[in-house]
């Protein structure tokens, strides 16, 4: 696909690009809205791309064009950017060089051309990739000196503050991060990082990944209005963040929430989650894959019941999958839609998606877009 992208730069701009770079979508294994709460997550990525040919100008200008959506060049001035100004595509990379030249870099302007196979709105982070490949393009060319997971606090910033989607930072620094052939383990809080080898091939694995075809906007109430419970219980229970609150005191933690019905149910999925991202990093060092399975069951059913941003699509993938013979399965993403993920033994994958695509046209849904997500390189220069 980069010589794809590198030729539309030239058929637009009239020159050659000064480089090609890719950034990948991500899916989370384990660890659902725990970033936002200081916790921790895991994800790897996926080997859909976002791809982008960019040259840099010294005017002020930013021109952005991509091959997946109708119309032409999109012409923006560097100092005219307003944060929640652009309700189009273009926000998520001018949204980039807001925060870097907020932050104080010295960024003059660029040419990008884009193209993504990351599936927009699967819960898959196909904003993060668009994010994170202009950050890396423009970091290399003007020579700004930015470690990866700067580059992902900078992405981050531009789609909380510039594109004002209330996002966490793990979108952002799977993408720029992540390593092939591991899941990334990562604390929220202090960024630190720890690679987990995650080879499902060599076990006679496979994970799928069901994206049910129904879209989800985070912009939109839903995602904040559990953002602010949370922040809600950690102010409740006198913590920084729900992060704070040990596994084995929630118990007592929840009885001194009292009657604050939601709030406690939020609290219990975070302080639950995290203590499932540790269980997984457990198994997966000691080399007992497997036993994840029921892991990232019990995960779905947290999301499902105490954060409820499940919806009858995702619980029939997980319900079938498992009745089909998977060995775990969970939604996984924002909510609301968006894909499933779906842990199974290599022999039993076809008559699982078969299962799942059946039930799908049964319940009246949408046909299931069905893939094997196979961890993958993160962000890098192509050419």
């Amino acid at each position: 696909m980069g010589q794809q992208v590198r030729d539309g730069f030239v058929e637009l701009y009239g020159t050659e690009p000064e480089g090609v770079w890719s950034a990948p979508g991500r899916v989370n294994l384990i660890g659902e809205h725990t970033d936002y709460n200081d916790g921790f997550v895991m994800p790897f990525a996926l080997p859909h791309t976002a791809v982008a040919a960019v040259s840099r100008r010294t005017d002020g200008v930013l021109r952005l064009h991509s091959a997946d959506v109708e119309g032409g060049i999109v012409e923006l001035t560097l100092d005219a950017l307003t944060p929640e100004s652009d309700k189009n595509w273009t926000a998520y990379p001018a949204g980039v060089l807001w925060a870097l030249r907020e932050a104080g870099h010295p960024v003059t302007g660029a040419d990008i051309h884009l193209s993504s196979t990351v599936p927009s709105g699967a819960g898959l982070s196909s904003s993060a990739a668009l994010e994170v490949v202009v950050a890396l393009a423009v970091n290399d060319l003007f020579e700004l000196g930015l470690q990866r997971w700067q580059l992902a606090r900078l992405c981050q910033r531009g789609e909380n503050v510039y594109v004002g989607a209330p996002t966490g930072i793990m979108d952002q620094t799977a993408s720029a991060c992540c390593e092939d052939g591991h899941a990334l383990f990562l604390d929220t809080r202090d960024l630190s990082q720890k690679q987990i080898p995650l080879d499902l091939a060599a076990e006679g694995m496979r994970l799928l990944v069901v994206d049910t075809q129904v879209k989800h906007s985070h912009s939109e109430g839903e995602y904040g209005k559990r953002r602010a419970g949370c922040e809600k219980g950690a102010a409740l229970l006198g913590v920084d963040a729900l992060r704070d609150v040990p596994y084995g005191e929630l118990d007592a933690a929840l009885a001194r929430l009292g009657d604050e019905e939601e709030v406690v149910r939020l609290v219990r999925h975070v302080v639950t989650e995290d203590e499932r991202v540790e269980r997984v990093v457990k198994l997966l060092e000691s080399g007992d894959t497997r036993a994840i399975g029921p892991v990232l069951v019990e995960g779905h059913a947290s999301l499902r019941d105490d954060f409820r941003i499940s919806c009858p699509e995702l619980d029939l993938v997980v319900d079938t999958a498992l009745a089909s013979g998977a060995l775990g399965a969970r939604m996984t993403g924002g909510g609301f839609g968006g894909s499933a993920i779906v842990l199974a033994d290599v022999t039993d994958v076809d008559t699982i998606t078969k299962a799942v695509q059946e039930a799908f046209a049964a319940a009246g849904f949408t046909a299931p877009r069905v893939f094997e997500a196979v961890p993958s390189p993160g962000a890098r220069r192509l050419s």
